[in-house]
């Protein structure tokens, strides 16, 4: 979907200043910090069976006593947390219960990205196997914005919906709940975000965030708060035990990839769901997921991982909320006919081309501005805004800025005066408690300590800029704005291996808390020239005693110049599965 109207240079450097000395135009370096062996490594190898580096490399991740670690390498089903552990969940059972044995019309509203997505339609389908008569919203996110809408209830009431779940939102809706009650609406909130100070008056809040609930893993996503609403309503059912389990799993399958998604940690119960979910994922029936690996080029009869969710399936997912209406991604889903699958399959994916070239018109804007007004010392958290920036991809420019320069960021998008958009972070600073700390700024805002969402007048951005700085700099110091790389071991190129490579598949699936093990290789030299890829990757040779490997490097081209043939380097990199290929593949990650 194409821009209309101006396209306004973006305003973000108005009253800070810069320094030349001090001012970045395009890339922060990061700063490496080398590892120390892990003492308790060779023990814990010893007594969990691993080679050594495995043993390493659970010691770095905290794992350092082998029942923890065992339980990591193990993930089963059974350490999943029982749903009433979740505050509320009784309640809630019962009025979606009492809803569906009184044939009372019920009504989910979710959010329009993969979380809510999945949790839309993982609920509904539980809910109709159960016997319940429900239907779903899921608002449009250009035309109707986040979170539940007034208008929306309205509608609930002329269509004689008794009951509202909400999934993946809510939490901030106490208003919006005050109206369905005064139209005699039961609302049950299931959520993730952090809450305000005032909770939803509803029946049942169900939030592992919410002030008062003692549920052990507060890195649920929605989809996952979903499951376990599925898992409350379907287990007293009275089906076979086998059927129960299969049914389940058949859900995780969604849920993994929601959770993947949304980036919350996957350690604890998230890797338990997604190390099943994934495995699931290698037998695909339902017609609607067929039809998006197919698109996204996933190998039939393999396990995606992690990464191949994150990078391939999730942004085609998002591209409906992003650039279209997020009903069609769950009409996928839930479609029987593969002919109609497969046609929204192949919406989602043009969509998803659409989004990527609106991501890269906007970043190219933003970088071309912060070359004529550097980044520098003084800019502690930064505020882009232009005219008709289309809002659906701005939360993920910020995340790329964030990537780029490691301070907070916002994007913004200005039209009729108003601007609206989102906002990424980096460690150390929570987002939402930034916002929090600007009464008065904003007509709305939302979301968590990395992630948020905001609208507010556009004649007030410039004042947002100021006090959001201020904030991030009373907050941050100097040092916390250059990003740094934990390096988890320290190779030759000639330990670069098979076995190496299979011993690490035991760590996935990789995610938040659970990055892909990075390695640095020291004092390597370029071997031969590099080879230019889509004109910004590259792949070229290094070379160490007398091992030469073939190195890729993603958005490497702007750093050709490093990586001169006879040049000597230290390379921090991943090893990654190579399916084009076959086997695996050195993926560079820095450089210095």
């Amino acid at each position: 979907m194409g821009r209309t109207g101006k396209r306004a240079a973006p305003a973000w450097a108005d009253s800070i200043p810069t320094t030349s000395e001090t001012a970045v135009a395009h890339r922060v370096r990061k700063r490496w910090l080398l590892p120390t062996p892990p003492g308790c490594a060779p023990a814990l190898a010893a007594e969990l069976g691993v080679p050594l580096a495995i043993a390493c490399l659970l010691a770095r991740r905290g794992l350092t006593d082998p029942a923890s670690a065992r339980g990591f390498l193990q993930p089963e089903l059974t350490a999943l947390h029982a749903p009433t552990a979740l505050l509320d969940m009784d309640r809630a059972l019962e009025r979606l219960q009492r809803a569906i044995r009184d044939g009372e019309k019920i009504r989910i509203h979710g959010d329009y990205d993969v979380d809510g997505i999945t949790s839309t339609v993982i609920l509904k389908t539980a809910i109709e196997m159960a016997g319940g008569k429900v239907g779903f919203t899921i608002p449009h996110r250009l035309k109707e914005g986040y979170g539940i809408q007034p208008a929306a209830v309205d509608l609930c009431a002329e269509d004689g919906v008794t009951l509202i779940i909400s999934v993946d939102t809510g939490i901030r809706a106490a208003e919006v709940v005050r109206r369905a009650r005064a139209l005699n609406i039961d609302a049950i909130i299931t959520d993730h975000h952090l809450p305000e100070a005032e909770l939803p008056d509803a029946v049942a809040v169900i939030n592992p965030n919410r002030p008062g609930c003692s549920y052990p893993n507060k890195d649920l996503c929605g989809v996952g708060v979903a499951y376990k609403l599925v898992e409350a309503l379907l287990s007293p059912l009275g089906w076979e035990p086998a059927r129960l389990r299969r049914i389940l799993g058949s859900f995780l399958k969604l849920v993994a990839i929601g959770t993947v998604a949304d980036v919350v940690p996957l350690t604890g119960e998230n890797r338990i769901i997604v190390s099943h979910g994934l495995a699931g994922l290698r037998d695909v029936r339902n017609p609607g997921l067929r039809a998006l690996f197919e698109v996204a080029k996933l190998e039939p009869g393999c396990a995606p991982t992690a990464r191949q969710i994150g990078f391939r399936v999730a942004p085609r997912i998002n591209a409906a909320g992003r650039m279209a209406s997020a009903s069609d991604a769950v009409e996928l889903f839930l479609t029987q006919d593969p002919a109609r699958a497969h046609q929204i399959a192949t919406q989602l994916h043009e969509l998803n081309t659409a989004r990527q070239a609106e991501e890269a018109a906007i970043v190219e804007a933003i970088l071309e501005e912060c070359a004529r007004q550097p980044i520098g010392d003084a800019h502690f958290a930064l505020v882009f805004c232009a005219e008709n920036w289309h809002r659906g991809v701005l939360g993920i420019v910020a995340s790329r800025l964030v990537d780029r320069f490691h301070r907070p960021a916002f994007v913004l998008g200005e039209q009729d005066g108003v601007a609206q958009g989102s906002g990424r972070s980096i460690a150390g600073f929570h987002l939402l408690d930034a916002l929090d700390a600007l009464p008065g700024m904003f007509v709305k805002y939302g979301g968590h300590s990395h992630a948020a969402g905001l609208t507010m007048r556009a004649g007030a951005v410039g004042d947002f800029r100021d006090r959001f700085n201020a904030r991030a700099r009373s907050i941050l110091k100097p040092e916390d704005l250059r990003a740094s790389l934990a390096i988890d071991a320290i190779v030759s190129l000639g330990e670069l291996d098979d076995r190496l490579f299979q011993d690490l598949q035991m760590l996935e699936p990789f995610g938040a808390q659970n990055p892909e093990p990075l390695f640095a290789a020291l004092d390597v030299e370029v071997a031969g020239p590099l080879t230019l890829m889509k004109e910004k990757h590259v792949r070229v040779p290094l070379r160490q005693g007398g091992r030469t490997v073939f190195f890729k490097g993603f958005h490497f081209a702007e750093r050709a110049e490093e990586l001169r043939q006879g040049a000597r380097i230290d390379v921090a990199f991943t090893l990654e599965e190579d399916r084009y290929r076959g086997g695996w593949s050195a993926v560079m990650k820095d450089i210095r």
